[in-house]
């Protein structure tokens, strides 16, 4: 890295990015001073172990980005690891560290927890981050502003010491604290200075209308929400500039597309020979994946084939509904080769989107599958400069590009995450059904009351844990002595 270079570097915390010869990213990381945490790097080099000397030796360059604080950089590092995925971040981490933030919505009382391993049980997750130790320092400091529960309060929930020191809510509907933890919610995603302008117009409307004691409890957030660039701590996509994203630039000039897709839909379709059909939805947006845009589509009738149900999926998404609701997608990302692409491309046309520009994604050789005649026309001198080249068939283009690019670095993990989310539904599904079957074997329990069980406890296994009166309160004192009588047996 050039000295020159080295003196502009500011000392705000932020983020960096280290770059080799060719320009790509090969470490993310977070600084409470970027000058000194940069040049750290370049000094006692006999101090460092064998992974970061390696690293040291492959920078040629370093960007960064500046933040208004120590948590912003925090949540900005993971969403920039996530979208780049640089070697030397997995490398050098420590997989014990990785964490998820948890927030479920659905719930009357959400509670805010920590978990490795995230699961499709409808509620928000947040992370990966690779310091959970930061992570739950942040939102200790941030419960103080966003006061939230850290476990269910259940119904006779008595005011404890977290309730009287301000860090779980206080007289507040239900309603009021979802609208609280959509602002932590929206802190996350790195809309600090949002949330501190609707603080401010709340504030100023308490004010007017006499109600001194909320906008003195507000005014009181923002000062806090101030002091958080004060803390010492270890996406804030205010600071993002897109344009700069290698992969997407690249997929961009490689597809000759009008515009850098924003928005990327990925599909995918998981089953057992046939059984439990079903299609996921996920969106990555800027390059990063937006879970709160991830869609599940349960096959209507259960079939052994993946042309058939892609087709299906595709056709669902793009009613008139859902274009609606959700928007179009600027490029969609199919798991599978010429046969699911060509199914998908049916369904589009069907549907009267033919403007949607589709690929897909081989899984063997990692190939990008094109329909022939399509809106797409590939870019041959970039493909050259990637040291990719071109297979023809009568149907379809097959572009075959290094699996070190940042373009098929960028489609696998789209590809990679559309396919866990299809199984993850799929095993729910498969392990209702399990619960559903044994549940039929209960005399007396009919199709409501089992829907209501499973809906409640989720599976077999949360019932048998589940206590009497919790039974009692679903589906009533006399089905409640038979649910449990016949689970005592199992």
């Amino acid at each position: 890295m050039q000295s020159n270079k080295l003196k502009d570097i500011p000392i705000s915390s932020g983020v960096y990015f280290h770059k080799d010869k060719s320009g790509e990213i090969i470490y993310v990381g977070k600084a409470a001073n970027l000058r000194n945490r940069i040049k750290q790097y370049f000094q006692n080099q006999n101090d460092k172990d064998i992974k970061t000397k390696a690293l040291v030796s492959e920078i040629d360059d370093t960007d960064w980005i500046e933040t208004e604080s120590e948590i912003d950089a925090l949540f900005l590092e993971a969403e920039m690891i996530k979208r780049y995925m640089p070697k030397f971040n997995i490398l050098l981490r420590d997989d014990k560290s990785l964490i998820f933030i948890r927030i479920d919505m659905k719930n009357d009382w959400p509670f805010v927890s920590f978990t490795r391993n995230p699961i499709d049980d409808n509620a928000e997750y947040f992370g990966p981050y690779y310091n959970g130790f930061a992570v739950k320092k942040a939102l200790r400091y941030l419960r103080k502003v966003f006061p939230y529960y850290t476990k269910a309060p259940g119904e006779n929930f008595k005011p404890d010491l977290d309730s009287h020191i301000g860090l779980n809510p206080v007289g507040i509907t239900s309603d009021g604290y979802k609208l609280n933890l959509q602002k932590l919610i929206s802190y996350i995603k790195g809309n600090r200075k949002k949330i501190i302008n609707e603080l401010k117009f709340d504030m100023k409307k308490a004010a007017s209308d006499h109600n001194f004691e909320l906008a003195a409890l507000t005014r009181n957030k923002i000062r806090n929400l101030g002091e958080l660039q004060q803390r010492i701590m270890f996406g804030d996509k205010e600071f993002l500039d897109i344009s700069k994203d290698k992969a997407l630039r690249g997929l961009t000039d490689l597809l000759g597309l009008p515009k850098i897709p924003i928005r990327i839909e990925g599909y995918d379709i998981s089953h057992m020979s046939g059984t439990n059909v079903v299609a996921s939805m996920i969106v990555f947006r800027n390059g990063a994946s937006d879970r709160a845009e991830y869609r599940k589509f349960k096959m209507r009738v259960d079939r052994n084939d993946d042309f058939y149900n892609m087709n299906e999926a595709i056709i669902r998404r793009f009613s008139q509904k859902n274009l609606k609701s959700w928007g179009k997608p600027d490029l969609v990302l199919i798991d599978g080769g010429k046969g699911q692409l060509d199914a998908a491309l049916q369904a589009r046309d069907k549907a009267q989107q033919s403007n949607v520009d589709f690929i897909g994604l081989a899984k063997r050789e990692e190939q990008i599958i094109i329909k022939k005649h399509c809106n797409i026309i590939v870019n041959e001198k970039t493909l050259t400069e990637l040291g990719g080249n071109l297979e023809s068939t009568s149907d379809f283009i097959i572009i075959n590009l290094p699996n070190s690019t940042h373009i098929i670095k960028l489609l696998q993990r789209i590809r990679d995450e559309s396919h866990r989310f299809a199984i993850s539904y799929h095993t729910v599904l498969k392990r209702a059904k399990q619960n559903s079957s044994l549940l039929e074997e209960i005399p007396g329990i009919g199709p409501k009351t089992r829907s209501k069980l499973i809906r409640k406890f989720g599976s077999l296994r949360g019932l048998k844990v589940a206590s009497k009166d919790d039974i009692v309160l679903v589906v009533g004192a006399a089905k409640a002595r038979l649910v449990i009588n016949h689970i005592q047996e199992l």
